[in-house]
């Protein structure tokens, strides 16, 4: 099975420009042309938050035909940059979110990995927090699935990258998550974005990674008090690969044209000096 994980699309009305300059719109549809042409096929791509820039119902209105293109079914969970309950009307009719509940989390159960999405977005801060009542429903879930391979995916990561500006808007209760994870040995991996590039940990025996972005990259700037600012590095996705009955690989796929493939080998075997 491969899962496709976009993250931090920050559409925004109109076709305007994310801060004046990154073209939000052409680049997720680039990403998208990339993930539907891919072989083999692509069996279904999480969204792990800050799909538009306000959250505002213009912004998903913009967003949902682009992402009504994906080939592959396609589930999403809010960002701080998002409004949650914007996003239920937006997606109900695709994404499962739960019923009755404070949270946009959502569990998809019948891919060969169980995949389970959670909602860190709080209203009107940058930060983020599962919060108590979620992941009592989170571990609630794992119990209940103990014997079925999982990928959870949340928009803040739970540890610090070490990029200050981001790492004050991380999950706060990124322990507490981590602690519930770790008593359910069947998660495979911990699935992020927020930080707009590549990073990858383990906390606890939990693998846990962060998606690059397919538009505007976070300067990777490890300096103490460093700028908030973006830098327009290579498009970038994360594709996850499974094999039963609990190997998950994760590779980095940049949408875009290259030149290559060229080959190792002459039509001979021998290789190429």
């Amino acid at each position: 099975m491969l899962i496709a994980q976009l993250t931090d699309t920050h559409l925004k009305p109109g076709g305007r420009p994310a801060y004046g300059r990154v073209d939000t719109a052409g680049l997720l549809t680039a990403a998208v042309d990339y993930v539907n042409a891919f072989v083999p096929e692509v069996d279904a791509v999480i969204l792990s938050g800050d799909l538009t820039d306000t959250g505002s119902a213009a912004e998903y209105a913009v967003l949902r035909p682009l992402l009504d293109r994906i080939k592959a079914p396609w589930y999403a969970v809010p960002g701080n940059h998002d409004r949650a309950d914007e996003m239920r009307t937006a997606f109900a009719d695709v994404v499962p979110y739960v019923d009755d509940a404070d949270f946009a989390a959502c569990l998809i159960d019948h891919h060969p990995v169980r995949l389970i999405g959670l909602d860190s977005s709080v209203a009107g801060v940058p930060w983020g927090m599962v919060g108590a009542a979620q992941l009592a429903w989170l571990d609630r879930m794992l119990t209940a699935g103990a014997d079925r391979p999982t990928l959870v995916f949340v928009h803040h990561p739970p540890f610090e990258t070490g990029i200050g500006h981001m790492d004050v808007q991380n999950l706060k209760d990124g322990a507490e998550l981590i602690a519930v994870l770790r008593h359910h040995p069947q998660v495979l991996h911990l699935a992020c974005g927020h930080v707009h590039r590549a990073i990858d940990t383990v906390l606890d025996g939990v693998a846990v990674s962060i998606a690059p972005n397919a538009a505007h990259a976070v300067t990777l700037d490890l300096t103490l008090g460093g700028p908030s600012t973006f830098t327009m590095e290579p498009p970038a996705i994360r594709l996850f690969r499974f094999t039963p009955p609990r190997l998950l690989v994760s590779h980095l796929a940049y949408p875009g044209r290259f030149d290559g493939p060229h080959p190792f080998f002459d039509a001979k075997g021998g290789l190429i000096d």
